[in-house]
């Protein structure tokens, strides 16, 4: 069943600096108003203008003037109940405009709805080949319309459902990895973006590179655009194994060095690519030809030798599995993790930066990282950072907006369930 906790309340969305910012981008009109940061901790923001990129660079201090935290108010999901309240494996959630919340179970490969209060409200798709059922779908996204578009590559189609019971249609897909992971956001406009590993593919890193399709909101295909990690190549270890039976046939595998930069990326919603180099704090908003440029003054989180010995023992133990006589074949480990490891965009356009976790205790991996994040209006000012609870799960993309997130937790019993949470200052 659905759980619901008193809200605290929070002060007025913030803003600093916006409105010359705003007009010099021709991003967004920004209308709010400005809560007073604390004592002494005023931001300190430089902006400049080099060509078609506005650069926003804070050097100190925060809007908020304080860090945040996020408190939770409505929970949906039980170990023991009523079906509908009883998940799998939650892959994806989406929010409307109202708050209500839409859960997809990869598992049971059902799309359920609940109100803004977690009470269960109907089932959207169920498993199945025909109209509003699905295969292998793992993520979704809504329409400003209040559509869910569901890639559902081993059906060979995005469905459209909603926003009504039994309104339904669907869009075909063509070349899709019928096993590929792919990436799914809308923006204000109506239009759908849709990243799949590029198929047929001429060699391997082109098919992992893929290609973005855009459509418009009644399905028309307007652009194809490369995959937005572009060229990047991390640094990588590699195992061989030596032939084996008659065929003479070898194993080969890599692994990623561990904290090592990567290319990290998200859609926006006011049709534009978020992308950035995880080693460096510098993340570009790219909209048509404009380019919004961020960038923070930020102390690099070293790496505990503890965590550093846990990460090169897996390793070399995966690697000689492969080839008994594996040696390290790549760059050491660093000295420090990368600024971020994922980009999100809320459906209010601000930008929420999740950073490279620090452990719980430095002297035992096994009790898990702190996730944190910073939060940036999306003129650039930078609002402050969020902390997350322990429960709080991000490999399932949250949903951001305004002053809520919905997230994914997981307990001591593994037990899933999506909470909404408010944040607090």
């Amino acid at each position: 069943m659905a759980t619901e906790t008193a809200p605290t309340p929070v002060g007025a969305r913030a803003c600093a600096g916006t409105t010359a910012f705003a007009a010099a981008l021709s991003l967004t009109a920004l209308a709010c108003e400005a809560d007073a940061p604390a004592a002494g901790n005023q931001a300190d923001v430089v902006i400049d203008t080099i060509g078609d990129t506005v650069l926003v660079r804070t050097l100190a201090g925060s809007v908020w003037g304080a860090d945040a935290h996020l408190e939770p108010e409505v929970s949906i999901g039980e170990l023991e109940g009523p079906e509908e309240y009883l998940f799998g494996w939650v892959s994806a959630i989406a929010v409307d405009d109202d708050h209500n919340v839409y859960v997809l179970d990869w598992q049971a490969q059902e799309i359920l709805e609940y109100d803004v209060l977690g009470n269960y409200v109907r089932t959207v798709a169920r498993p199945g080949e025909g109209p509003g059922e699905l295969t292998r779908a793992d993520r979704m996204a809504l329409l400003p319309d209040g559509r869910l578009v569901v890639p559902d590559a081993m059906n060979g189609r995005a469905q459209l459902l909603g926003p009504g019971p039994g309104e339904r249609e669907e869009w075909p897909l063509h070349d899709f990895h019928p096993y590929g992971t792919h990436r799914i956001w809308t923006d204000d406009d109506g239009r759908t973006w849709i990243l799949h590993l590029a198929m047929p593919a001429t060699d391997w890193d082109a098919m992992l590179r893929g290609v973005v399709i855009v459509r418009g909101p009644d399905g028309t295909h307007l652009d194809t655009l490369p995959g937005p990690a572009g060229d990047f190549d991390p640094p990588e270890l590699t195992a061989s194994s030596k032939p084996r039976g008659p065929t003479g046939a070898t194993g080969h595998r890599t692994e990623p060095v561990p904290f090592s930069p990567a290319a990290v990326w998200a859609g926006h919603p006011h049709g534009g690519i978020l992308k950035g180099v995880s080693s460096d704090y510098r993340i570009d908003l790219h909209l048509g030809d404009r380019v919004l440029r961020i960038e923070r003054a930020f102390d690099p989180i070293p790496v505990p030798p503890a965590e550093r010995d846990h990460y090169r023992d897996s390793i070399t133990d995966m690697m000689r599995y492969m080839d008994p006589d594996w040696e390290w074949n790549g760059p050491p480990i660093p000295e420090t993790k990368p600024v971020f490891r994922r980009l999100h965009s809320g459906r209010d356009g601000r930008i929420w930066v999740e950073l490279s976790p620090a452990l719980r205790s430095d002297d035992d991996p096994s009790l898990g990282e702190r996730i944190r994040y910073d939060v940036f209006e999306p003129d650039g000012a930078y609002l402050g950072a969020v902390d997350a609870p322990v429960e709080f799960k991000a490999s399932v993309n949250p949903v951001f907006d305004g002053d809520h997130v919905w997230a994914v937790t997981r307990d001591e019993l593994d037990v899933q369930r999506v909470v909404r949470y408010r944040i607090v200052r």
